[in-house]
């Protein structure tokens, strides 16, 4: 690495640009930091006595004198003072950390974070009650304890795996990616803080991530005896309402009126905007047999009470079940996710003759132009046309396994005589 003799006049010519390193010649180990903003720091460098690299920062250089009044010289002799106690056995950084607070450890800055950033007023994040939930769940308790200074990038990259390894790649990245937002937040407000997350640790590639798997009908038939149970009764509802997994999961019984029809409220909808779901005998035949639990408003609830799990462990199960009875006469099915449901509802509600703006609003997806503006006429009939088509086309295809199989010229005609 280059060397200078650090002078005033060496230092007055650093303007702004990228961040550097600039050593003195005169005294090694002994160095100004160089900040893409101009300023300018006084530090010594060294390793202490099991092999870390360790620095010490005297303060920031501000003319003839950095700015606690050291002039260039001083600087010097001071460097010489902290490399003296190095060399005899001392460790300048570590005295330091004693005289300071207790450092934050993760889990006070992911609480900050919450409250400062996610939650602060006037910003109004929907996604604020996924980044809690997600650092309720799965990074507090494997890294929260960690002093904040202490998060190495190993310890990073083993929480990840674990989280891939438990819930796959996608929620592995997931979770990066907040973690990430909330130590760069935390970053800006610490300048002894650097992130330990860089370029290269997501578990998937943008390629991967777009996704345009629909499950073909014999799959369909391969999934649906394995289907038992509270998520069983789950995962055929995401199929039947064409609804995304967190708001199936999420499901209430207060939500669902007296005829039948499910309104997933704004503020648990990803868009922000209501969706009215005009439920399909089917739908309406698995959500009133599901026990209700006391004191929870849960449909799909566990023993506890809570929203059962969107994935995780169940879905694991379902492919070993699945897998398991294709053994003999195919390999394992090829991966699929729960959203992909979503898409294969949309393809079978192609099939069935649904209009594909009525598709796109039974989804719930935002309607561009003049017409998603203004309209506000609800779809309520077109809905719940799509839905029953849906229905007829998932009882098609898993015939003759249901008893209520009902056809779509049976239903029309029955709401023609009850009309």
């Amino acid at each position: 690495m280059a060397k200078v003799k650090i002078t005033k006049a060496y230092l007055d010519s650093l303007g702004p640009g990228e961040d550097r390193t600039v050593w003195d010649e005169a005294v090694p180990r002994f160095g100004v930091r160089v900040r893409a903003s101009g300023k300018r720091f006084f530090f010594v460098q060294y390793r202490d006595a099991a092999g870390r690299t360790r620095k010490v920062t005297l303060g920031e250089y501000a003319g003839n004198r950095d700015a606690a009044g050291h002039t260039i010289d001083a600087a010097r002799k001071w460097a010489r003072q902290q490399l003296g106690k190095v060399d005899s056995g001392s460790d300048p950084a570590a005295d330091r950390d004693e005289r300071r607070e207790p450092a934050k450890t993760v889990a006070g800055v992911l609480e900050d974070f919450t409250a400062r950033y996610l939650r602060a007023p006037g910003r109004g994040l929907r996604s604020a009650k996924e980044y809690e939930t997600t650092f309720n769940r799965l990074v507090k308790p494997a890294i929260g304890t960690i002093g904040i200074y202490e998060l190495r990038r190993g310890r990073v990259v083993s929480l990840l795996d674990a989280i891939e390894d438990e819930n796959g790649p996608v929620m592995a990245d997931r979770t990066l990616a907040y973690l990430r937002k909330a130590l760069n937040w935390y970053a800006t407000r610490d300048d002894r803080f650097t992130p330990p997350i860089v370029k290269g640790m997501a578990r998937t590639r943008p390629k991967e991530i777009a996704r345009d798997r629909v499950l073909a009908p014999d799959e369909i038939r391969e999934i649906w005896p394995h289907l038992s149970g509270t998520w069983g009764a789950f995962v055929k509802t995401l199929l039947f309402t064409a609804q995304r997994r967190s708001e199936v999961a999420g499901m209430s019984w207060s939500e669902i009126d007296e005829a039948g029809v499910w309104v997933i409220p704004a503020e648990r909808y990803k868009t922000g905007v209501a969706n009215v779901v005009p439920l399909s005998e089917e739908a309406l035949t698995i959500i009133r047999a599901q026990p209700k639990v006391s004191g929870s408003d849960f449909v799909f609830a566990s023993r506890a009470g809570t929203a059962l799990p969107a994935s995780g462990k169940p879905k694991a199960t379902l492919d070993r079940a699945v897998d398991a009875a294709r053994a003999k006469s195919a390999g394992p099915m090829p991966n699929w996710r729960l959203h992909d449901l979503r898409r294969t509802a949309k393809t079978l509600m192609a099939s069935a003759g649904v209009r594909p703006d009525i598709s796109e609003r039974v989804l719930g997806h935002v309607i561009a132009g003049v017409e998603g503006v203004y309209d506000r006429y609800s779809y309520a009939n077109e809905k719940r046309d799509a839905l029953e088509r849906l229905a007829s086309e998932i009882n098609r295809i898993l015939s003759p396994f249901p008893k209520n199989v009902v056809s779509l010229g049976k239903r029309q005609a029955a709401r023609v005589a009850a009309g």
